[in-house]
């Protein structure tokens, strides 16, 4: 049996990890009574720790929010990876973060131990963020952990909506998970008036409390549920829809291609598709072109025409802007296309170019 102070930890950790427990389940956990449960619940308590109880069969014990943050019990490496998260999290999407997620850090650092300081100061002093610039609508933090909050507890949501057009809803769903990108938030739930699941951006999302009542999870819509969000706000959302084949390896492309850009998926060694939507297929002919790599269609038929029409329009171009003398040697076909090279600085080593972004983005 564990020390009693060595016990408590080991409590307090598993009401940390997990929303409710039952007095015999906690019991099992830490090889003691169901009395001594209810003993150590009370040193708790008495620690300023919140510890919630219900009684009857479909009772237990839950860790609920007091007046105070009491201390908080982090592993070693769960605390360096909260490190690490705080000093990345200005660049998340999460707005207004920056700041708050500075002094979290200084906290955190000030009582780390000597062998975890060292571990986070190597990675902050050796380590150069390149984030992107804020973007315009970023999510509310508040609004963030909401929505993670009900996604947890599996309590109905109600909340007004927002679509691409700036049209409002009023919405009440049952919240599924929380999917992220490297710049949105998006909320996979259960939309109970069209009977169906959907994909709702956050920055979008305005809570209506209440909440409630708490619902009976569903089976999810997809076993990969970042692949499922990616598919919908790259393809689905989309008007005119593509598959094309792209002459690189799976891996190759997806160094270049968000999931925002479309989804992928491995064809042979050599080629995988690329499955997207854009506006109408002339937007798609330049949404594949900016992607930088060499590519056939595999659907719809038409998008062929529109990338010859473009071809054509182009090469006339080429044709009026060229200098009378030089008009016909002007390449066209496979003859015109540059071979492929690496930029590079002018020290001459290699750099890496950048990442065109994709029309389909939500």
């Amino acid at each position: 049996m564990l020390e009693t102070s060595a016990r408590l930890l080991r409590l307090l950790s598993l009401l940390q990890a997990h929303r409710e427990w039952s007095g015999a389940d906690l019991a099992d956990r830490l090889g003691v009574t169901s009395r001594t449960v209810r003993r150590d619940v009370d040193r708790l308590r008495e620690l300023g720790y919140p510890v919630n109880a219900s009684p009857g069969t479909g009772g237990g014990y839950q860790l609920g929010a007091g007046a105070e943050l009491p201390p908080l019990l982090l592993d070693d490496e769960e605390a360096v990876a909260v490190a690490v998260g705080l000093r990345t999290a200005a660049g998340q999407g999460i707005e207004g973060i920056g700041e708050t997620s500075v002094r979290a850090l200084a906290k955190l650092e000030q009582v780390l131990p000597d062998r975890l300081r060292r571990r986070v100061g190597a990675l902050n002093a050796f380590t150069v963020p390149m984030l992107r610039a804020p973007q315009a609508q970023g999510v509310d933090p508040a609004v963030l952990t909401e929505l993670a909050h009900l996604c947890r507890d599996s309590e109905r949501l109600r909340f007004d909506y927002r679509d691409h057009q700036s049209s409002s809803s009023r919405r009440t769903v049952e919240p599924h998970r929380l999917v992220c990108t490297e710049r949105r938030w998006y909320l996979v739930a259960w939309d109970l008036d069209r009977a169906d699941w959907r994909t709702f951006r956050a920055d979008r999302i305005t809570p209506r409390p209440p909440h409630g009542p708490r619902f009976a999870p569903r089976e999810p819509p997809a076993d990969d549920l970042a692949a499922y969000v990616s598919r919908g706000v790259s393809t689905r959302a989309y008007a005119a829809q593509a598959v094309v084949r792209l002459l690189v390896p799976l891996a190759e492309a997806a160094q270049r291609i968000t999931p925002s850009d479309g989804t992928l998926e491995a064809e042979t060694e050599h080629t995988c598709l690329l499955r997207t939507g854009a506006a109408n297929l002339d937007v798609m002919v330049f949404h594949v072109l900016f992607m930088g790599m060499e590519f056939e269609v595999v659907e719809p038929a038409e998008l062929t025409g529109r990338i010859t029409a473009a071809r054509d329009l182009l090469s006339r171009a080429l044709d009026r802007g060229a200098p009378s003398g030089d008009r016909a040697a002007v390449p066209r076909g496979p003859a015109a296309r540059p071979a492929p090279r690496t930029p590079r600085t002018r020290d001459g080593a290699d750099r890496t170019p950048g990442t065109p972004s994709g029309s389909g983005a939500a």
